[in-house]
């Protein structure tokens, strides 16, 4: 039986597309409804979030996850990709290569604990944590059947070198952004960011999605057209570039 968005605590965007909000870190997960389909945006900080997406998104659709598009590499939004079993995972090239190496992977499982995640859950995360299956280097349109095509587009490098964003054409149009762009907090740039592409990745979001379309940041409340624009001035000032 299907239940309501709200029933699960879900927001409701746009017609058979919708968003939750996790617990902890305030990061976004997604979900765009097809035909006998369902595209899941993140997977969650851990395995058992992972879980807990999974269940949630099969009640709110009536069938299983088929689809999973991961925005960029950094444990809150991959860490419960294994729960995931049998799904068709897309990221932005690259990330495939950077989930195999070894540093990479022990700086995923130090971020996650520095963070506050449980070692032992992001030990469990890490080893099981394997790259996408199909690699978006420029943009790829999902068929999820019933009408409803979604377009993934490899936006950056800005917040990662791996950035993909989700456009879900309709009226209104829904961007899903990743932590290219923040609402609930300053955007974070950490050591794998690429501040001096971060702005231009933000011209390239405002033109997928245009002035009407709804933005779903990584963190925190959708935004506006406007808001995305305004983030992507502050940003050109902190780090100097145009």
């Amino acid at each position: 039986m299907t239940v309501t968005w709200e029933e699960l605590g879900w927001e409701r965007v746009a017609a058979g597309v919708g968003r939750c909000r996790l617990p902890r870190w305030d990061c976004t997960a997604g979900l765009v409804v097809g035909e006998g389909t369902a595209l899941l945006i993140d997977a969650g900080s851990s395995l058992a979030e992972g879980t807990r997406l999974r269940t949630e998104a099969e009640r709110l659709t009536g069938h299983r996850v088929t689809h999973l598009a991961l925005t960029h590499p950094h444990f809150d939004h991959v860490f419960g990709t294994a729960a995931f079993a049998g799904t068709q995972v897309y990221g932005a090239v690259g990330m495939d290569a950077l989930f195999e190496a070894r540093q990479a992977r022990e700086e995923l499982r130090s971020d996650a604990v520095a963070n506050g995640l449980d070692a032992q859950a992001a030990e469990e995360a890490v080893d099981a944590l394997t790259g996408p299956r199909h690699h978006v280097s420029g943009e790829w349109t999902l068929d999820l059947g019933g009408g409803r095509q979604v377009l993934l587009a490899n936006v950056g490098p800005g917040h990662t070198a791996h950035d993909l964003a989700v456009l879900v054409p309709g009226s209104p149009e829904v961007v899903f952004c990743g932590d290219l762009v923040e609402e609930s907090g300053e955007p974070q740039a950490g050591s794998d960011a690429v501040p001096s592409h971060w702005p231009a990745a933000l011209d390239r979001l405002l033109a997928l999605g245009g002035e009407d379309a709804l933005y779903v940041p990584g963190h925190g409340a959708v935004v506006d057209a406007r808001f995305v624009r305004a983030q992507r001035d502050e940003l050109a000032a902190r780090f100097g570039v145009s």
